[in-house]
This record gives C-alpha cells, structure tokens and sequence, in this order.
C-alpha cells in the first residue's frame, strides 16, 4: 500500500477547508462523554473494587485491592533491571528539568510600599498535593513522569504521587517508577484513564484525593478531567500530540521532515504540520519523509503514516512567510520548531505556541526529555491562554497588606465614598468616623 504525504496548498483552500485544517482529534468528546460518566461514578461509588475491575476489562491486566500501589520492593527491581546507560540518561534529564524549573521559583513573599504608609504584596505556598498521570497505552513515558512530578516537588508540594496504567503483567513500567524516585516522588499507582482521574477526583480507599491532577491523555483522560472540574483542578489542558515545523525559505527540507516525523509518531490522534512558503522545501520534505518511515517499527511508521497522511498532518504550502506565520498563530501549536538560518528573527512574530524551539541543532526530541523547559504543554489551541506547566502551577499567592495609622485617613475617606456609592452601609460604617473613635 502506498502512503502519499498531503499537501494543504493555503492558497486554494476555501475559508471552511481553512478552518477545519485547525480542528484536532480531541475537538468534539460527545461520544466519550456517556461512557466516561459511568466509569467516574463507578469509581465514586466503588473505589478501589472499581478500579481492579477497570483495570482487568480496560487494561487487561490482574491488579488486586492490595497491589494498586506500587512497593518499595518495585522500585529496587526496577532499577536493577534496567540499562546503566538508561539510567544516566534518565538522571541526567531530570537535573536538566530540575535546574529549569528551580530558575521559575518566585521569592516566598514580597511587601512593597505601594503609597507612604500603605504596604502591599502577597506570600506564595504551594498547593496541598496533586496527583500526575502518566500515559502507557502507546508506550512508556518515564519522560512524562519528570515534566510533571519535578516542578511540584520543586514548588514544594507536600504530596505528589503518579497515576499510570499497569501494564499487561500487572506492573508499573521500570523506569517509570526510576523516573518517579529521581524527581523524588514514592507514591505510584496502577491506575490509568478516565478511572484514574475519577480516583483523583473523588479518593478510594488506597488512591488518595488529589486537589489538582496534571499530565498528558488520551481523550478519555480529557473527557474526565472536563467532568470532574468541579472536584479537581484538572490542570494545563493536554491532549493527543501536536506539532509545527516552520521552515524558511533558507532551510533544508529534507532535515525539516525529520523533525515532522517526531510528533506524527505519537498515535493516530497526533496532530503534525510542516508549515512552508516554499514550494522546494515542501517537494523535498515530501519526497524525504518515505524514506524516514523505513527506519521506523512497525507501530511507530503507522502511527506516522495515518497523521501525516491524513486531515490532520502533511505539508501546508503558504503564499509567503507572513501567510505561514498567521496559520501558526491561528492554530495555536503545542510544540513549534523553526527551521531558519536565522530563526530569532521570527521569533516576535509568533504570538502563540506551547513552546518554540529555534535552529536546526533544537529538534523537538530534546525538548521532550532533557532541555529543561516543560514539555507538558497546552493542546487543542489553549496554547492562545495557556502557558506550559511549571511551577506556577503548583503554587497560589495569597494578597498582604498592611496600613499604617498614618496613611489610613486618606484610604478610609475614599474608601467611604465608594462603598457608599455601591449601597454596602456595613462597608461604609467600618471606615467610618466610629472607627476613628474606637481605636482612639
């Protein structure tokens, strides 16, 4: 069978083909709304018996009550088994992500001298915990675990555990749990899709409540967390992959196509574009891309093939640099890459982007595992009022201030005036002439 890169040609795309080029996989969840809410209020209802039968129907794995959580005898044997070269590579990534989000800590409190004798500022505390899901139906993502766990534990979430489906054999992936011990995390349960949300959600008897959930899914996990955001702060927005490589004209084709082909391997819900205003470098990245599918496994070339040659991914040719900007901005990308000579000069004119990477020596993989800078990003275009996760994520601020008997007369008149105005007497009366009187 013979798979043909598609060509979105900008220029003779009507207004609606132009729009539904913008649509991602995850854009309509009608249909996993009805069965997601039988798989939350059964995990309400039922707990951790919920749980073990989910994972049995859905994951096909053999979980008891008692082996949800993962031991400490799991960690050891995880560690042994794996590669001493994986093991310094997962090290390795998780200082580098350490470092990053270390840089993102704002001072613990600030009090400034907004007018003479008026001080105002805030303290920042982290939440009180927070559970992260870790995908495993297409793979394994220890990688997954560092982006999520190491910015709450640098905020200093007082518990942070993981969430991530069990394998086939009923236990958690090895470096997975390597992973979760160097971000210093030791909770990890077996638990994965809308019922892992749910038991965050809600609590069961081993998983406990959660008052927020981060993490990547599927749209099951998606569906979820739109569900239960009432219960639970359901987090950056995070869905299927999706990327663009932006290429200039000065770029090579052949190199921006093997960066496309990162993302397009995901799964067949990823979203992956190479975005050009030159016909050249779309005819050699289409020409190229065959050949990069040949080095793939089997699993990975089809989950490629299917994005990238289908409505979701390929080329889109534009008429100009300015026309493949405004595509960008209106798609709104998870990951952005600029193939350029001089890619700073188009870094002003992104507007919106989950992240950029500048230069053909910043390929995605490595934002992906080690650079440092999140690589849990907005989805689905929330990139246009959504930021990557960091450690703002896990910490609140709560508003100071202080007046001294000084400056208080000059806000207390104002302030009677407007709580007048607004009709609240209580407001008026407590900046009042009594006031005055009873703290003379």
């Amino acid at each position: 069978m013979t798979f043909e890169v598609r060509l979105h040609d900008l220029t003779r795309l009507s207004q609606d083909e132009k729009t539904e080029l913008l649509r991602r996989t995850e854009s309509d969840l009608d249909r996993y709304l009805e069965p997601v809410t039988s798989i939350v209020k059964a995990v309400r209802d039922e707990g951790d018996r919920a749980l073990v039968r989910f994972a049995r129907d859905l994951d096909k794995a053999a979980i008891t009550a008692d082996s949800i959580r993962a031991h400490p005898a799991d960690f050891e044997a995880a560690s042994a088994a794996l590669a001493p070269e994986l093991l310094e590579a997962i090290a390795f990534a998780a200082e580098s992500i350490r470092r990053f989000h270390r840089g993102q800590m704002p001072e613990p409190m600030r009090l400034n001298e907004t007018r003479p004798g008026v001080f105002c500022g805030e303290k920042v505390t982290p939440i009180p915990s927070v559970a992260c899901y870790v995908p495993r139906g297409k793979g394994a993502f220890p990688s997954v675990v560092l982006m999520t766990t190491i910015p709450a534990v640098v905020a200093g979430v007082p518990r942070v555990y993981v969430l991530t489906p069990p394998g086939p054999d009923g236990r958690v992936d090895d470096a997975t749990l390597v992973a979760a011990r160097h971000a210093g995390v030791e909770e990890v349960y077996k638990c994965g899709g809308a019922q892992a949300v749910a038991a965050a959600a809600y609590g069961t008897e081993t998983i406990p409540r959660a008052d927020k959930i981060v993490g990547p899914g599927s749209p099951w996990v998606v569906a979820a967390k739109r569900l239960l955001a009432d219960k639970i702060d359901p987090g950056t927005p995070a869905g299927p992959s999706e990327s663009i490589i932006f290429a200039d004209d000065s770029a090579d084709g052949r190199l921006a196509a093997l960066d496309l082909i990162i993302e397009s391997e995901h799964g067949p819900d990823s979203s992956a574009f190479l975005v050009t205003p030159s016909r050249r470098i779309a005819e050699q990245a289409r020409e190229a891309i065959p050949s990069y599918w040949e080095s793939l496994g089997e699993t990975r070339r089809t989950f490629s093939q299917t994005v990238l040659c289908g409505p979701r991914g390929g080329i889109v040719l534009a008429a100009d640099t300015q026309e493949a900007i405004a595509f960008i901005n209106d798609y709104a990308p998870e990951h952005l890459m600029i193939h350029s000579d001089e890619p700073f000069q188009h870094l002003g004119a992104v507007q919106h982007a989950g992240e950029i990477l500048l230069g053909r020596h910043t390929p995605l993989t490595l934002g992906n595992y080690l650079l440092g800078p999140n690589a849990v990003l907005p989805t689905s275009g929330a990139a246009r009022t959504h930021s990557p996760l960091c450690v703002h994520d896990f910490l609140k601020t709560t508003g100071i201030g202080y007046v001294t008997a000084g400056a208080y007369d000059q806000l207390a008149e104002n302030a009677h005036r407007l709580a007048v105005y607004e009709g609240f007497d209580g407001h008026a009366l407590a900046v009042s002439a009594l006031r005055k009187k009873l703290m003379s």
